[in-house]
């Protein structure tokens, strides 16, 4: 009986293929085509744009996303109507990177170890999204999106660190604002860019204030 019903459903599978007629195949097969090209204009428009702001032009202009992207110009405008289409993804593209310090579970023992753990994290995802966060300060003032993502992004990471820390710490509201601020993005732009440490260094001088605010808190 299960053979009987697979040989109908085969026959009731090619009856239908058999409906569609050459041309509306043909033009089916057009349309997917086109989806799949639209789709990788897309992706090459990101990425040129991506790589654009990780050389530190945050605001190229669309003739220069469209010519690193391999596209014409009138492509770049089909797909972003304006700026703040790019806008959107280039977010989209930190919201992704930052996601890894919410998401994965911290490692140790105890709150200080996974303390050191999102440290560790969070300068190696910081040092990556820099000139992201740089060209986002440079737009947010125009961009929703931007202003929104940043939002985004600095509620999460407050509230990563105020579930890991204890109650003792967390109480303490300066101590609990000057942590957050050591541990934000901004900081390390400051000690990276302006001040022009090493990733090493930037990490030993945001360990030592880390440090020295809860030298009184609890092991």
């Amino acid at each position: 009986m299960s053979k009987t019903r697979n040989v109908q459903s085969t026959q009731h599978h090619m009856s239908l293929t058999t409906l569609i007629s050459p041309t509306a195949r043909a033009e089916h097969l057009r349309i997917d085509g086109r989806r799949l090209r639209t789709a990788e204009s897309r992706r090459r428009v990101v990425a040129a744009l991506l790589d654009c702001v990780r050389e530190g032009d945050f605001d190229p202009s669309a003739e220069v996303v469209a010519s690193r992207a391999g596209v014409g110009l009138r492509t770049v405008f089909r797909l972003f109507t304006d700026k703040e289409g790019l806008f959107r993804e280039m977010s989209q593209a930190v919201l992704t990177q930052m996601a890894s310090l919410t998401l994965a579970p911290l490692k140790g023992q105890t709150w200080r170890e996974r303390l050191d753990d999102m440290m560790k994290r969070r300068f190696m995802v910081f040092d990556e999204a820099m000139p992201f966060r740089r060209a986002a300060l440079a737009h947010a003032h125009y961009s929703s999106v931007i202003s929104a993502n940043n939002t985004a992004i600095q509620a999460a990471l407050r509230q990563t660190l105020a579930a890991l820390l204890p109650v003792e710490v967390t109480a303490d509201r300066a101590t609990f604002e000057a942590l957050d601020m050591a541990l934000c993005i901004d900081v390390w732009i400051r000690l990276r860019n302006d001040q022009g440490l090493k990733p090493a260094q930037a990490k030993a001088a945001v360990q030592r204030t880390v440090g020295a605010l809860l030298s009184g808190a609890p092991a």
